[in-house]
């Protein structure tokens, strides 16, 4: 797939460090319980740590105990690129950016109790957070 934003593999790794580049360009993932986001309660969105395309809205946040970032359903449904994923001799769905291609986690169907039924397990080295602003 061709994405809109395109940079080099050296770019990548300079823009966004060791960690980063780990989860968003090698599909790695952080260790569950780690990431700074996952406690993140505040108001605001969530945007892609590779581009800054506009990925989750916080009200679509939820604690799901899995260790990691979850949200129901993206900001819009082309945010977001779904991938089938037969790594590690599981099945699963990878999500990424759909404006950078950049890993982001996956999404199980196991979101009981959620509007949508879905779990979009996030890495937080994926997003960044921007906070609504104080009125």
């Amino acid at each position: 797939m061709s994405y809109e934003v395109t940079k080099t593999d050296a770019q990548w790794r300079e823009e966004l460090g060791a960690d980063r580049y780990a989860v968003l360009r090698q599909a790695g993932t952080e260790r569950a319980w780690t990431g700074e986001l996952l406690d993140e309660g505040r108001s605001g969105l969530y945007t892609c740590a590779g581009c800054g395309s506009e990925l989750f809205r916080s009200g679509t946040k939820f604690d799901s105990h899995c260790g990691w970032p979850s949200f129901y359903e993206s900001v819009r449904p082309d945010a977001v690129e779904l991938i089938e994923d037969r790594s590690h001799g599981m099945e699963r769905t990878e999500v990424r950016c759909a404006t950078c291609g950049s890993h982001l986690g996956h999404v199980f169907p196991d979101g009981f109790g959620t509007p949508t039924g879905d779990r979009y397990c996030m890495n937080s080295l994926s997003l960044e957070f921007t906070p609504e602003a104080s009125e």
